[in-house]
């Protein structure tokens, strides 16, 4: 276990349940509690790699293994990194947690028909018209975590936020976080 204080927050569930919204609720009470935080959202960091990563199987595996290594990276230099992205194999939250100094894993289990209620960016919509293929969630498989520190139902939870802040802990010192 690392003594720099450092974690890594991974928010997974389906696309649209609310890891982003969590994210950053998460992030505002650390910063207001003094604590060094920064959120790599999955979108964002996809949006900012070049070449950007496809879709793809080949794309998705290194998409998620770079965004572990650099979720562990800036974990290792003291941050609370909170990291909502989907990731739906369970075999990329465990790649993330082993190089993790201190990794908690959040799973935001909105039902199926809120997610796609919510979903803004019409990924849901598109896959059920046939438009667009393998769509997180939609026709392509999410794989729920087995045993997530916390479990949410949305993304606007209060009582999450102070879960995980509590398993964050304000000194650095982490309660229920496992490390490599």
């Amino acid at each position: 276990m690392s003594s720099s204080g450092g974690c890594v927050v991974w928010l997974t569930g389906r696309p649209s349940s609310g890891k982003s919204t969590l994210a950053r609720l998460a992030f505002e009470a650390l910063r207001a509690r003094g604590r060094e935080a920064c959120v790599l959202d999955g979108d964002a960091v996809r949006k900012a790699l070049v070449p950007s990563p496809g879709y793809d199987e080949t794309g998705r595996d290194a998409f998620y293994r770079s965004l572990a290594n650099l979720a562990a990276l800036l974990a290792g230099q003291g941050l609370v990194v909170l990291v909502p992205a989907t990731a739906h194999q369970r075999s990329y939250r465990e790649h993330a947690r082993t190089i993790a100094p201190r990794f908690i894993e959040v799973y935001v289990d909105a039902p199926p028909e809120e997610a796609a209620r919510r979903d803004s960016k019409g990924l849901y919509a598109a896959s059920r018209g046939g438009e667009v293929r393998n769509v997180l969630g939609a026709d392509l498989a999410y794989e729920p975590p087995l045993a997530a520190e916390v479990r949410v139902g949305g993304g606007k939870e209060p009582a999450a936020v102070e879960r995980i802040l509590a398993l964050v802990g304000r000194s650095g010192q982490t309660i229920g976080c496992s490390g490599s």
